[in-house]
């Protein structure tokens, strides 16, 4: 049984990109999904001298080794003008510090959304490029625009369209994780 770690990259209790991963991950059969929450995650912003001052927080070890342990990844990126949320920035700026290798060449499947007319999109394309830069797999990616319109959390993806786009980033997701 394969190992996915699943998180909304967001520290919002209402995240829709959490309850996106989640629905994402619902797509695999046969698998342990583990989600994350950002909010169990929140320390300190990170800079050299609090490093060099106090070291490297256990939260971002913990954080770092549950990726570790893992198999595969889903995140769903938020938007916060144009970019990465401030949660998952500094989480990420910490336990790029642990070790030069984040995600470990994982299968990764990058999502996004928001009630916007691009989904996040601005934000996925800068994941994507960050992220699938030397990494071992083709890591796909997929964003829902208009998350309210689009979605519905028993029926899932709405749109036809949208929903085969989304159905074909999963395939090559699984794919990948069937590699390991």
């Amino acid at each position: 049984m394969k190992k996915i770690v699943v998180f909304g990259a967001s520290s919002s209790k209402k995240s829709i990109n959490k309850q996106f991963s989640i629905y994402a991950s619902t797509q695999f059969n046969n698998t342990e999904i583990i989600i994350l929450d950002l909010n169990d995650f929140e320390m300190p912003i990170f800079s050299e001298d609090k490093e060099l001052n106090s070291g490297i927080p256990e939260k971002a070890t913990k954080f770092y080794e549950i990726l570790n342990c893992s198999d595969a990844i889903i995140i769903s990126f938020a938007e916060h003008n144009g970019s990465y949320t401030a949660a998952f920035k500094n989480i990420f700026d910490w336990i790029s510090r642990i070790g030069k290798i984040v995600w470990w060449d994982k299968p990764m499947l990058l999502l996004s959304t928001s009630d916007g007319e691009r989904g996040a999109f601005s934000v996925l394309e800068t994941a994507h490029s960050r992220i699938s830069f030397n990494h071992k797999f083709d890591v796909p990616m997929f964003s829902l625009p208009n998350f309210s319109l689009n979605f519905n959390s028993s029926k899932g993806i709405l749109n036809d369209d949208l929903n085969e786009s989304f159905l074909n980033a999963c395939k090559k997701f699984q794919y990948n994780l069937n590699l390991l």
